[in-house]
C-alpha cells in the first residue's frame, strides 16, 4: 500500500498494530507508574498542536549532559512528537522529578548512540530503532 510518498510494507503494518495497541492499552496502565522515582518510563507532558488540548504520554528516556535522548520506535509520525516539534517544548518527568525540555531535534542513531550508556544504546540498536528525538533541559544542570 502506498500513503503519501511512503511505500507500507508489512512491517509497517505490524507496527501499527503494536503502536495502536500501546496507545489504547499499554499506555492508560504505564501511565500509572511512569515518571515514578524507581520506575524505567517517563511522562512526556505535550500540547496538542491543533487542539491545544494537554497530553501525557509514556516514554523512555536516557539523560544526557544537556537533557535526554526518547527513541522513536514507531517513526517520526507519531503525535507526541508532532506536537512536540510544533509547540518547541514539553514536561518530561522521570525518577520523580520534572523538567521544562526546549529545541527538539530528530536526529539519527549515527548521533545518538554515542550519547547513551551502552546498556541502552545496545538494546535500542538491537530492536533497530534509526531515530531519536534529542531535547534541551530549559534549566541547565549544575
Amino acid at each position: 500500500m502506498v500513503t503519501g510518498n511512503h511505500i507500507r510494507t508489512g512491517r509497517d503494518r505490524g507496527r501499527d498494530v503494536v503502536r495502536t495497541f500501546n496507545k489504547r492499552v499499554l499506555n492508560p496502565v504505564m501511565l500509572r507508574l511512569a515518571g515514578k522515582r524507581y520506575w524505567y518510563a517517563a511522562v512526556l507532558r505535550h500540547t496538542g498542536r491543533r487542539s491545544g488540548k494537554r497530553y501525557a504520554t509514556p516514554v523512555v528516556v536516557e539523560r544526557t549532559a544537556n537533557g535526554f535522548i526518547i527513541p522513536l520506535p514507531y517513526g517520526t509520525r507519531v503525535d507526541w512528537l508532532r506536537n512536540m516539534l510544533a509547540t518547541g517544548g514539553a514536561t518530561i518527568e522521570t525518577k520523580g522529578e520534572s523538567h521544562e525540555v526546549m529545541a527538539p531535534t530528530v536526529i539519527d542513531a549515527d548521533a545518538a548512540l554515542p550519547q547513551l550508556s551502552r546498556s541502552r544504546a545496545r538494546a535500542w540498536r538491537f530492536f533497530g530503532i534509526r531515530n531519536y528525538v534529542q531535547v534541551r533541559d530549559r534549566v541547565a544542570r549544575s
